[in-house]
């Protein structure tokens, strides 16, 4: 398999700070689209890969997976899109194309296991991915998606990660106008929430323990604030809410929040990976038909759904831009979270 080496910026070992490397990337193949990276989001999870707070990474570690850029080659048997055109690349860049989930467009549920666009087992040169702080990625055409151009294009990068992981579970609990959805937690995940909940025609509430969140989440277009530690407003919304989508990304009790769900209600967790404490507590449950749920990003057609959607309600996420040498400094802040709401870098900054 042919390559060819571009700059990139990650780590090569446990430990380090993110730098300067270069990586190979394939040639484009007859099914592959070779794009010129312009932003690239910073995701949580990027800092979690680089800090091995998830367990055993892959070397050289190269994060991003909110990718948005210009199309630089096609290959014979590329049909979705041409030479010039906007595209975007997000948290998966293959899958088995045959299982039942991949069939029905659920490719980040593929029973074979998705390839993720980072660290994940690269089928073309049987080594691994490497992800968008980097100058160019290739990708096979089903995982490119196509980016409406009257948009912000940086702020369009984290749609292809915040954006897609609140519009799943808006989308598959059938959100609507009068639709009645709380958000807890105002952060990368937390804003796109409101913002895509309040765009389908919902009443939003957000859930927060921060007074000093008011402002900001009725900007974002909430039409209401509770605040959690509060025990009269808590009282307030007991039995209102068709589906909640609780984006705190560190374990936390969920247990006061269940009895604020309607009959059939879900509380969706989005933002947490491991165990729940203190236990949940099923009566609430049980005695009205509530659900506690989780939801994985999306499928290619739901994240392209997601595109068209924002690009007609002209919706994009509240960023700060960043050059790439500022990636070290830009983790240090996510973990005192002080950005609002999401970190995009200036990839022209790897280049220049």
């Amino acid at each position: 398999m042919e390559t060819t080496n571009i700059k990139a910026f990650g780590i090569e070992e446990l430990g380090e700070k993110v730098k300067e490397l270069v990586i190979q990337r394939r040639e484009v193949s007859a099914k592959d689209i070779e794009i010129d990276i312009l932003y690239c989001g910073v995701c949580h999870s990027d800092m979690h890969h680089i800090h091995g707070d998830w367990g055993k990474e892959k070397y050289p570690l190269i994060p991003g997976h909110e990718i948005v850029g210009r199309v630089t080659k096609v290959g014979s048997d590329v049909t979705k899109l041409k030479v010039g055109d906007l595209a975007g690349v997000g948290c998966l860049v293959d899958s088995c194309h045959t299982c039942d989930s991949c069939k029905k467009d659920l490719e980040q549920y593929c029973l074979s296991g998705s390839t993720v666009t980072y660290g994940g087992m690269d089928k073309h040169s049987g080594g691994h991915t490497f992800g968008g702080y980097s100058e160019k990625i290739v990708v096979d055409e089903h995982f490119v998606l196509k980016v409406p151009a009257n948009l912000d294009l940086a702020a369009v990068a984290p749609l292809l990660c915040a954006g897609i992981t609140t519009w799943s579970p808006l989308r598959h609990w059938n959100v609507k106008a009068g639709s009645r959805v709380a958000v807890i937690g105002l952060g990368g995940l937390g804003h796109m929430a409101i913002k895509l909940a309040k765009g389908l025609g919902a009443e939003v509430t957000l859930f927060s323990r921060s007074p000093n969140k008011e402002k900001d989440a009725f900007d974002l277009g909430a039409d209401a604030v509770v605040i959690s530690t509060d025990e009269d407003q808590m009282s307030s919304v007991q039995g209102k809410f068709d589906l909640i989508i609780d984006t705190v990304p560190y374990i936390h009790d969920v247990n006061p929040y269940i009895s604020t769900l309607c009959i059939d209600g879900t509380l969706v967790l989005v933002g947490y990976l491991g165990g729940l404490e203190p236990i949940l507590n099923t009566v609430p449950l049980i005695m009205g038909r509530k659900s506690v749920a989780g939801s994985l990003i999306g499928g290619l057609a739901e994240t392209q759904e997601m595109l068209d959607f924002c690009g007609k309600h002209n919706i994009v996420s509240e960023i700060e831009m960043i050059n790439m040498q500022d990636i070290n400094a830009a983790y240090e802040r996510m973990l005192k979270s002080d950005v609002k709401y999401r970190f995009v870098i200036d990839m022209a900054s790897l280049k220049g």
